[in-house]
């Protein structure tokens, strides 16, 4: 397939391609599909019922890797996906996606992507999802993922993600249900600038014997941007759930974290963790004395933080 040059600087930026990638892919483009490739062990079928893919990847395959990548440059366009990924017993993949809106025009460009995932018994997942966005036009560029985890007993799963530039609106929905053995981790990494809305939701059922979760967020908000976090895990057995929110407020902008944790199980045990602040004094002093200017030391320690 060939890419023009727009489309090889958003994949750049959301799934670190430099050109069409190895292995099983399927690029989204404009709301149509680009390029799909299939491997022995990766398959990629397009939904009958309404737009989207599903992934099958085969019981025992191991480093193996996909990319899913979204490109959106015509503005105007809602584009809305239901992408199921079936994960096989045993296996060991990683998955890389992400979306990249590039407006140029007046219209608001939308991408709306809805994952499910159900990974097998004792089957080994990690999720990489970036969300970028440039363009020199008055249209917003809104992205709103919404993703559905299942974990069978023994899977595991590590889930990062990130968006650090130009989406001017965000509602991102998490929701897991957790068996037995099953851990879940999710790191994500979040900055807002200018007049920019995120509001980030996760809801964690952890539902069998030995499960745990781990979830950490780290956000930047700056100008007058908002943030919304809301970090909700249910402990309906014997486990463990901890949840971790960090967030450096600047300039004029808002924050506000709302942890939730129940135990539905005396065996249950729930930690939450939450700070909000400015940057400390002391670390641009500290910073300043080696010769940045301020707002260049400030731009270290952000950069730090959410590395």
């Amino acid at each position: 397939m060939a890419l023009d040059s727009i489309q090889k600087a958003l994949l750049a930026e959301i799934a670190d391609l430099h050109g069409v990638p190895e292995g099983a892919y399927n690029i989204r483009s404009d709301g149509q599909l680009a390029g799909r490739n299939t491997t022995a062990n990766i398959d990629i079928v397009t939904k009958q019922d309404k737009p989207g893919i599903d992934i099958f990847i085969k019981p025992g395959t191991k480093n193996e890797s996909m990319h899913i990548p979204v490109i959106i440059e015509k503005s105007g366009l809602k584009d809305l996906v239901y992408n199921d990924f079936h994960v096989g017993e045993d296996s060991d993949v990683t998955i890389v996606a992400g979306c990249g809106i590039n407006n140029c025009g007046s219209q608001d460009s939308q991408h709306d992507g809805v994952h499910t995932f159900y990974v097998g018994k004792n089957a080994k997942l990690k999720y990489i999802e970036k969300h970028y966005a440039d363009g020199d036009g008055s249209g917003e560029r809104i992205m709103n993922p919404t993703t559905v985890i299942y974990l069978e007993e023994g899977a595991y799963m590590e889930m990062d993600t990130t968006q650090i530039k130009g989406i001017d609106s965000t509602k991102r929905v998490t929701e897991a249900k957790v068996a037995a053995g099953a851990t879940l981790i999710v790191r994500e990494k979040l900055m807002t600038h200018g007049k920019q809305f995120s509001h980030s939701e996760f809801t964690i059922d952890l539902d069998g014997d030995d499960s745990s979760a781990n979830i950490i967020s780290r956000g930047v908000a700056r100008d007058t941007s908002r943030q919304v976090l809301v970090l909700r895990i249910n402990g309906n057995a014997r486990c463990y759930g901890h949840s971790e929110c960090d967030n450096i407020v600047m300039d004029n902008s808002y924050v506000q974290a709302i942890p939730e944790i129940t135990a539905n199980s005396v065996e249950a045990s729930l930690v939450h963790e939450a700070a909000i602040g400015k940057i400390a004094g002391e670390q641009l002093t500290k910073l300043m004395t080696l010769g940045l200017t301020e707002k260049e030391a400030e731009e270290q320690i952000v950069a730090g933080f959410l590395k």
